[in-house]
């Protein structure tokens, strides 16, 4: 009986054989297809990681951008701010120095805006000395005031744009 076992043999070691040569393929084609793979994969995550750096810089920009202008409006309102300090300063600084000119020169300057403001509502307005300086005058239906901080007032804009001055260098 051992020759049906002997004559099994090759055709045994033969199938054996191809067996192992289709696994040893096939082992190799997924090995190259897993290779495959993960250089494709990898050129993949390249690609995004390529793309998701260009939207960061593009973010990243827009929002440098936005920050830029924050910035230039934050800087814009201090300056606004200043002015507006200064500004006020200096109508404080135009009021008392008009309030000492018209206390120096007492009852003339008071005599003159009173002329002055009846030569504008007519001999019958009714003058007031003002508070701090200068007169007010009302005649029906109207009034005129050439108190001292109203007369600095009118001084301070009469000078319109040329104001701007007061911010350049100078």
């Amino acid at each position: 009986m051992t020759a049906p076992a002997d004559e099994l043999e090759p055709v045994r070691a033969e199938l054996l054989r191809a067996a192992r040569a289709a696994a040893d393929a096939v082992l190799d084609r997924a090995r190259a297809d897993a290779a495959g793979a993960l250089l494709a994969a990898r050129a993949e995550a390249g690609a995004v990681l390529a793309r998701a750096r260009g939207l960061g810089e593009a973010d990243g920009a827009g929002q440098a951008e936005r920050e830029r202008v924050r910035a230039a409006q934050r800087a814009w309102e201090t300056e606004l701010a200043v002015r507006a300090e200064v500004y006020a300063a200096l109508r404080a600084e135009v009021r008392e120095g008009v309030r000492r000119a018209l206390a120096r020169e007492g009852a003339v300057a008071r005599s003159h805006l009173a002329d002055v403001a009846r030569a504008a509502l007519g001999r019958g307005a009714e003058v007031t000395a003002a508070a701090q300086g200068g007169v007010t005058a009302e005649a029906p239906g109207r009034r005129v005031d050439l108190s001292a901080d109203a007369l600095a007032d009118r001084a301070l804009d009469r000078l319109g744009v040329r104001a701007e001055t007061l911010w350049g260098p100078p």
